[in-house]
């Protein structure tokens, strides 16, 4: 009892220290730029204010930012879809060159994605996307560690109940969205959650496609804020808020789904 009282203690101090810049943030949001620059600082804002959110609205053009934001998270909801019926094939198909091309799609993970990006944008470029929702999202719909992921979950799925799907006279595609899926929950709410984060958080690629801020998102948005109003720390404290605030409620409600996506035992 005492060592695990003592093991809480430990991660209590450790998670405080983890979150208290977070904390520090949100608070400053709500403080004037006069207060957070005083010698003696202080935690809770001693006169809380929206001024600094509104400017963001009134002043940048964060709600554009969100706009585009939410549309490049939507849209990369499909890549789900992909990966995992790209995962079912590899995992339950036989065929020509099989073993080949999941090699060839694990060995993309060796590859820095800044080295791809060049290329990629010379590919988007001659397809004419560049500067629109599809060619941002469009490269990111494949992944190879969903892939991966996919393949060896779906693996684990006995091939008795796809033939006897089979020979009842169900087709693939019904198999797989009403028996592959279902089995598949942990992973598919795993890469939910994962595919959301990253698309929330998307920075160098839109910003690459963008020509203009018409498709700018809130990471970019923010680095715009940060070069515009670098003496503006209330204004920055409250973009940095806006945007780190949906993934870490995201984190708290679903943080089950994330370790049961991620365990070995899933796997098993």
């Amino acid at each position: 009892m005492v060592g695990a009282a003592v093991l809480v203690a430990i991660l209590t101090v450790i998670g405080c220290m983890v979150c208290f810049p977070f904390f520090w943030m949100l608070l400053s949001s709500f403080k004037t730029n006069l207060e957070i620059g005083q010698s003696v600082p202080t935690l809770f804002p001693k006169k809380p204010t929206m001024e600094n959110f509104e400017g963001l609205f009134a002043d940048m053009n964060f709600a554009g930012y969100l706009k585009n934001t939410l549309i490049i998270t939507l849209y990369s909801m499909l890549s789900v879809a992909v990966n995992s019926m790209a995962g079912y094939a590899f995992a339950k198909f036989v065929f020509r060159g099989r073993q080949f091309l999941f090699v060839l799609v694990l060995a993309t993970m060796m590859i820095p994605a800044q080295v791809t990006m060049i290329p990629m944008y010379l590919i988007m470029n001659q397809a004419g996307l560049t500067d629109t929702f599809t060619g941002i999202v469009l490269p990111g719909l494949a992944g190879a560690f969903a892939i991966f992921l996919f393949r060896q979950f779906i693996g684990t799925i006995s091939d008795d109940f796809l033939e006897a799907a089979r020979i009842d006279g169900a087709g693939e595609l019904y198999i797989f969205a009403r028996i592959v899926v279902p089995l598949t929950k942990p992973i598919v709410s795993l890469q939910i959650i994962l595919t959301f984060i990253n698309g929330w958080n998307s920075f160098l690629w839109p910003l690459i496609m963008s020509n203009d801020d018409g498709h700018y998102t809130l990471s970019v948005g923010l680095a715009l804020l940060q070069n515009m109003y670098a003496q503006d720390f209330a204004l920055l404290m409250a973009g940095a808020s806006l945007m780190i605030l949906p993934v870490i409620i995201v984190y708290a409600v679903f943080q089950k789904q994330i370790i049961k996506g991620i365990s070995l035992n899933n796997y098993k």
